[in-house]
């Protein structure tokens, strides 16, 4: 059998330099990208918050109007705003009125338990 003169291909310390280089990548890789993933869905939520504050101020102009300037409470801005605690699409969310203000909590996005986000829509004076 005859060898060829330039015979061409990797040998294998090549290869397993290549190995070890994609292993290191793949090992500072996977954890960044599941943080990106847990960021996604923190700033989702925080959306998802944004998203019932604007309901709530549109809920509490149709009911300024329909009252014709009389003062609004929160559980009439809540119901002129048609929030109603449960699943918003992607969101678990839940709204609680007080006196003075709304407690706004998204708890999962899209099916994913999440540390509760809060936040609040006060009553504008």
């Amino acid at each position: 059998m005859l060898k060829k003169r330039n015979q061409k291909g990797f040998t294998l310390i090549e290869i397993i330099a290549v190995l070890v280089i994609l292993g290191i990548l793949a090992a500072v890789a996977i954890p960044r990208y599941l943080d990106l993933q847990d960021e996604a869905r923190n700033k989702a939520a925080l959306g998802a918050i944004a998203e019932a504050k604007g309901r709530l101020s549109s809920g509490y102009a149709k009911a300024l109007m329909i009252k014709n300037g009389a003062a609004v409470s929160v559980a009439e801005a809540m119901g002129n705003a048609n929030i109603a605690a449960g699943s918003w699409g992607d969101y678990t969310v839940a709204v609680d009125e007080s006196t003075t203000y709304a407690t706004i909590t998204v708890s999962a996005v899209q099916g994913t338990t999440i540390t509760d986000k809060l936040g609040y829509w006060n009553l504008p004076q």
